[in-house]
């Protein structure tokens, strides 16, 4: 019998109060960690002036990539542990990880005063904020997810990608007014470094207000019942033999997710600098813009998933972007305004995908193994598929002088996506609760986000 069947359709347990208090919980450290990115991506220039001999693009969005690549081992590590001891207390040391390893950045000395040790504690501390992003991004979906209703989960769901657009564009727009009011020597020496500095405090805040919840009710639920794993490496084991179709399922569409993301969000500005000659002030214009908007979005599709369900939101996704990523790619250079709308129209696009992650992902798991299979499942294919984006995509357009190349890796990846999306289940509505993959109720045959 599956838990969808077994439990009332609306299965969250939480008061509104509580249940705001546990979106501002879980959207903080999403906004952390995309405003980590978001800054990253828009300093590059001055990170590779500073830090990196030679003043090598590559070698800094190697520090990107790098950072990707060690999220597997985290998600590897947290997610079992946040399994067996609750999602709560695992957010709590990840978020401060995070946020202390951003910070750090903003203090390493030159290349000119330290030379290649600069670059090195630039990837070590990348290597840890990938290390402990492996465990934030799933246990924080994951605790939305619980806690949401379950006929409301794509519309709560969504603010946690809210979050993750707000730290895009925060970290847009607090380099842009930056870039503004100082001078571009004070940008090159000091400038770039202050906003890697609020993250410190915005970890903090996010500490705070995961200390304030209990864990969620889907988790309290198993441990009274005694239902937990007794040890991570169980927890593990029972994840990889009993639900290895579930993971390649939810890789396939994070491949198809992260490929765009990170093409769109990451390497957008550094692409238009590089390649279309655009400036720094309007590769951030650029970006902000094109995130605000998205913004907007955001919780109307969440909202329209949990009527029609998830996986027309996905396909209409994938089969949009799939049909329009070489025309805007080609209508870029054509001029700015032109660059903005392209942007916008990929944006929109993408939002169906972005807005449901939260709704989609838990729910392709049970409560016992449901913060490892995310965690596990969506790091390892963003580090092979998502964070090394930005490094493939300038890589292949130096070999090949291809200056459209990210539309195709868009659309490869689209065709990855819609592959999975075959044996993709649909969960609008269904209960998150219980030791069974969560499945929407049915009533007379009929699923209700179809009726």
């Amino acid at each position: 019998m599956s838990s969808a069947e077994s439990t009332p359709a609306d299965a969250s347990d939480a008061e509104p109060s509580v249940l705001r208090k546990a979106i501002a919980a879980s959207a903080v450290g999403n906004f952390t960690e995309w405003f980590d990115y978001g800054v990253y991506s828009v300093v590059a220039t001055y990170i590779a002036t500073a830090l990196v001999p030679g003043e090598s693009i590559a070698v800094t969005l190697g520090a990107f990539a790098v950072s990707f690549l060690i999220r597997p081992l985290g998600g590897f590590v947290w997610g079992p542990l946040g399994d067996r001891i609750g999602r709560r207390k695992v957010l709590a040391t990840t978020i401060l990880l995070m946020a202390g390893a951003t910070f750090c950045v903003g203090l390493i000395p030159s290349h000119a005063q330290i030379g290649w040790a600069a670059t090195l504690v630039l990837y070590l501390l990348r290597m840890i904020q990938g290390f402990s992003t492996g465990g934030e991004y799933g246990g924080a979906a994951t605790f939305m997810a619980e806690y949401s209703p379950d006929r409301k989960r794509g519309f709560f769901g969504s603010f946690l990608e809210f979050g993750t657009l707000s730290g895009f564009a925060g970290g847009s727009l607090i380099t842009l007014a930056l870039q503004l009011t100082t001078s571009d020597s004070f940008m090159q020496s000091w400038g770039w470094r202050i906003p890697f500095f609020v993250a410190l405090p915005l970890g903090l805040i996010g500490l705070y207000l995961r200390t304030q919840l209990e864990d969620t009710p889907a988790f309290r639920d198993l441990e009274q019942q005694g239902e937990t794993e007794g040890k991570a490496t169980t927890a593990l084991k029972d994840l990889i033999t009993g639900y290895w179709r579930p993971i390649l399922t939810l890789s396939g569409l994070v491949i198809a997710l992260n490929v765009v993301n990170y093409t769109l969000l990451s390497y957008m500005p550094t692409y238009v600098r590089t390649r279309l000659g655009l400036s720094e002030t309007q590769a951030l214009v650029l970006a902000s813009v094109g995130q605000l908007f998205m913004m907007c979005f955001l919780p109307l599709s969440g909202a329209l998933s949990d009527r029609v369900g998830r996986k027309p939101m996905w396909l209409f996704s994938m089969i949009g972007l799939f049909v329009m990523a070489i025309p805007m790619y080609l209508i870029m250079p054509i001029n700015f305004g032109l660059t903005i709308v392209a942007f916008m129209v990929l944006g929109l696009l993408y939002v169906p995908q972005l807005s449901t992650i939260s709704a989609t992902f838990p729910a392709m798991f049970p409560t016992q193994v449901r913060y490892a299979g995310f965690a596990i499942g969506y790091n390892v294919a963003t580090s092979l598929f998502g964070g090394t984006a930005p490094l493939v995509n300038d890589a292949f357009i130096s070999w090949t002088n291809i200056e459209i190349f990210p539309a195709f890796y868009m659309m490869a990846s689209c065709v990855v996506g819609l592959i999975a999306w075959l044996s993709m289940k649909e969960t609008a509505g269904a209960s998150l609760k219980g030791t069974e993959i969560p499945e929407a109720p049915t009533v007379g045959g009929i699923k209700p986000a179809q009726a």
